[in-house]
């Protein structure tokens, strides 16, 4: 048998199903679609969902594809055993009320054993305990002997997930041979040993689950069969696992090389070699489907994979940063299956590189609470750090539990891993609760779901602003209807609207729908599954029944200035690209008639000078009157012209391209000038960060730029009014104005300096001698901190060698002040201490060195028995 490298086997898996009539589609986003269910796309058949449940049409009625899957369920074992791995692709083909059992189990066979070549005599089948019909396919038309058919219960061979379609499998498993066994006498198919291992599952979707354990036939019954590619190429390989297969190997090897250390070699060093060479495929692939690393959901499942990489990095002593090394050859060895993890490279790397430093920092800050954490328990004679500090050092400072067993253990020290774990659920449970209430499709359960998947909108909006169309369903907040009428809300669905629906970032056309007098005020237009188009708002007058043949009217200007702000965002998005770099890449945008925002991946704030240049650029193209062109082309035409398209965008098979003169080539749905010249004017008004890595500007253009202007005007007027001036001279005024306050901030010193002067009057006189240290205790009238430092220095100075006791009530709060000179602290004078002395008398507190401190106090009442005090408290330093 020919050792198949992976990419070859997905290659010949797809070519195979091709062959019998399906439609290869490419691998979906790790994103879920519409789906909020999923936090990744978990299985082959997750993305298809809206196929098997018909919300959807699907594109064709057989269709394959090599999916990407990410799961994390797991995750803490992975990297302990050579099984486990968070990232994984899924090869699959699927039936929507096409074939069923027969074929899907003949052409499983027929490609394992005839196109890969894996010997007959050594897979086995499995089938679902009462699935009679499985069973005789595999005996009677495949002539698999009856003693090699495994039946096994709903456990294993029965795929559900809560209520909705369901049904029983039917596993192929292949006999590695002896040496992978576990020896055990009755070792056979199903047993938890590595020698007899699943490689092929068909789900057999024949029932509909009630949630209550009742079922019914389906009326169209569907195939979903998953193959993981990477331990089929384990079976072909004839290697250990996983991870010695050969890309996942070349990654393994590169992990080593980095750590100058050998596979195999020590087994604590191998976890942290297959725990990197998993999370840095997973990263990876989550990068180039534009998930960032936060602190919540999807992005936070990548956060938490890039640094328990970089953290096992640091365990194997790779020095500095190494991710975006390990990243490049993911890409080497994928990038035949999935070209855009090419295209999107040296993003990929950035973000890695970034995550990984800020994450070097949090360790240390981690390592140094955690030291603070040993020395409390110390004190407080513990052993066991309680599971509220492990959650803190897992929840603020990404510290894994083991991370902190770890280094405790080196100590003497347990954690209280129960304790941990209620804080985990804890967590969990606050999460949990704030989900959404889902359908079974995991998108928000709505009155849009009664209607019939068939129903489609088609869009002539491109160049049409009014259009006549029949009603093809009406609904109001709660149901579908036949008819509404005066003051309902709801929404109207037509055969052709030249309304846009929100997409793209382009908010959707308002405008009004009528027929005779009856008018539906559209407030939004919004996009629903199977290409459906909303026109939701309220019916003013009138009613409105379905079949009726309505007008649509697009609020013109609502769209004219849509249009100009849309076309603004390719020219901002191309002019970044110049002025920062390649690295920006579009984030997300707004564009509504009043303005635009956009945001872009970037590391920094953007300066001054980089906004005015961008600003400029944008401007020179509007001046430029560049014609706007759309051609429609298929998605790799497209790419091939260098048209930019957008991360984790679900496009079709023919896709709009529009172009601005040379300047501007993007993938776009939405609407746009006719040329740049009509967007008239831009101007950026702010530019801030949102998220790591993530920038915002937003933007104004055309009568938004004037208006903008003409408020700062209004305001210039209102600020030169109150300064009693006119606006061309309000510099002048203001620079008047700040030399007479800096003239006046003097005066007003000076004359404190002299009241402060005034107010020690003959003080002298006061001087007592303590021990033989002369004491100078005094109180004065309204002098604050700053008063009291600088009377205290020249006081010190009259009295040559001493202590200066001074107090003052200053806006109804006492300031104390002590100093003590070099000769009197030799006797044991000390001003801190002094200083705590009397300010508790006056209900204050403070403290300081041994030759100057000050205080505070509440009570000024009992300044004179403060100063009293000092005597007696300088009497018993005096040695």
């Amino acid at each position: 048998m020919k050792k198949y490298g992976v990419n070859e086997l997905r290659r010949m898996f797809l070519e195979f199903f091709e062959s019998k009539g399906h439609l290869a589609m490419k691998s979906f986003s790790l994103v879920p679609h519409n789906d909020k269910s999923l936090l990744l796309i978990n299985s082959g058949m997750a993305p298809l969902k809206p196929y098997f449940t018909g919300a959807e049409i699907p594109p064709r009625r057989r269709v394959t594809t090599c999916q990407k899957c990410i799961r994390t369920g797991d995750i803490e074992n992975v990297g302990k055993t050579a099984r486990h791995g968070t990232f994984f692709e899924m090869l699959g083909n699927f039936s929507f009320g096409d074939y069923f059992k027969h074929e899907a189990i003949a052409w499983s066979w027929e490609f394992l054993t005839e196109v890969v070549g894996l010997d007959p005599e050594r897979l086995y089948p499995s089938v679902y305990l009462d699935d009679d019909e499985a069973f005789d396919i595999w005996n009677k038309e495949i002539g698999i002997p009856a003693e090699r058919i495994y039946r096994f219960g709903k456990e294993d061979n029965f795929w559900e997930h809560g209520a909705g379609p369901c049904g029983p499998c039917s596993e192929i498993y292949y006999d590695r041979g002896e040496k992978y066994g576990c020896g055990k006498p009755g070792c056979t198919v199903g047993c938890d040993c590595d020698r007899y291992m699943e490689i092929w599952n068909n789900v057999f979707t024949q029932f509909d689950n009630d949630g209550e354990g009742h079922y019914t036939e389906l009326e169209q019954k569907n195939i979903d069969t998953g193959m993981g590619l990477e331990r089929l190429a384990s079976v072909v390989q004839d290697v250990d696992s996983i991870f010695d297969v050969d890309t996942l190997c070349a990654l393994r090897n590169k992990v080593c090389e980095l750590a100058h250390t050998e596979y195999k070699k020590d087994e604590e060093k191998d976890v942290s070699i297959r725990l990197i060479t998993d999370h840095i495929r997973s990263a990876t692939f989550m990068i180039s489907d534009g998930i960032m690393p936060t602190n919540e959901g999807r992005g936070y499942v990548l956060r938490r994979l890039i640094r328990r990489a970089a953290r096992h990095g640091r365990l194997l002593g790779i020095q500095g940063k190494f991710l975006a090394e390990l990243s490049a050859t993911v890409i080497e060895g994928s990038k035949d299956g999935y070209p855009e993890l090419d295209e999107k490279k040296s993003f990929i790397f950035q973000v890695l590189t970034k995550e990984e430093e800020q994450f070097n920092k949090t360790i240390d800050q981690g390592l140094h609470i955690l030291g603070e954490m040993e020395e409390a328990m110390e004190k407080e004679g513990k052993k066991e750090l309680s599971g509220d500090d492990a959650f803190k050092l897992y929840d603020t400072y990404g510290f894994p539990l083991d991370l902190t067993k770890e280094i405790l253990e080196e100590k003497g020290y347990t954690v209280d891993e129960e304790g941990f774990k209620k804080s985990m659920d804890v967590q969990r449970e606050k999460a949990r609760k704030a989900r959404e209430v889902t359908n079974y499709m995991g998108a928000d359960a709505t009155v849009y779901d009664e209607i019939d998947p068939s129903i489609t909108t088609e869009f002539v909006g491109y160049d049409h602003l009014v259009w006549d169309s029949k009603v093809t369903v009406l609904t109001t907040q709660e149901e579908v209807t036949d008819a509404l009428t005066e003051d309902q809300r709801g929404t109207v669905f037509v055969e052709e609207t030249p309304f846009y629906a929100t997409m793209g970032g382009q908010e959707g056309d308002k405008g009004i729908i009528t027929i005779g007098d009856a008018e539906f005020q559209v407030e939004d237009t919004i996009h629903l599954r199977g290409g459906k188009v909303g026109h939701v708002g309220i019916l003013t007058k009138g009613m409105i029944k379905v079949g009726d043949v309505v007008t649509l009217h697009v609020d013109e200007a609502g769209r004219a200035d849509c249009c100009k702000n849309h076309s603004a965002t390719h020219l901002l998005q191309k002019a970044l690209k110049t002025v920062l770099g390649s690295h920006v890449e579009q984030k997300g945008s707004l564009v509504t008639p009043d303005r635009l925002r956009f945001d872009f991946a970037h590391f920094q704030a953007m300066t001054q000078e980089e906004l005015a240049q961008t600003e400029a650029l944008v401007n020179k193209e509007i001046q430029a009157n560049l014609p706007v062109q759309t051609d429609i082309m298929t998605i790799d035409e497209a790419k091939k012209t260098g048209a930019m398209a957008l991360f984790g965008e679900k496009y079709g098979e023919k896709v709009r391209v529009v172009s601005m003169g040379d300047f501007s080539k993007e993938l776009c749905g939405g609407t746009h000038v006719p040329n740049t010249g009509v967007i008239t004017t831009f101007k950026i008004v702010s530019e801030s960060g949102i998220a790591a890595g993530v920038r915002r500007i937003e933007a104004l253009t055309g009568d938004g730029v004037f208006a903008y202007y003409k408020e700062i005007e209004k305001r210039q007027g209102e600020i030169a009014a109150m300064l009693k001036t006119t606006p061309a001279e309000i510099e002048e005024k203001i620079a008047h104005l700040q030399a007479e306050v800096k003239a006046l901030h003097s005066e007003n010193e000076s004359l404190k300096a002299k009241m402060a002067q005034d107010a020690v009057g003959d003080v002298m006189s006061q001087v007592q001698e303590i021990k033989g240290v002369k004491l100078l205790a005094t109180a004065l009238e309204d002098v604050d901190m700053n008063g009291l430092r600088d009377l205290g220095d020249q006081l010190k100075e009259k009295l040559g060698e001493g202590v200066v006791v001074l107090a003052s009530v200053n806006g109804g709060k006492v300031n104390l002040l002590a100093m003590v000179t070099d000769q009197a602290q030799k006797t044991g004078a000390h001003a801190g201490n002094l200083i705590k002395g009397i300010a508790a008398i006056v209900g204050g507190g403070g403290g300081g060195r041994p030759n100057m401190a000050q205080a505070g106090g509440k009570n000024p009442d009992k300044v004179p028995e403060a100063l009293k005090a000092a005597g007696n408290i300088l009497a018993d330093q005096i040695k």
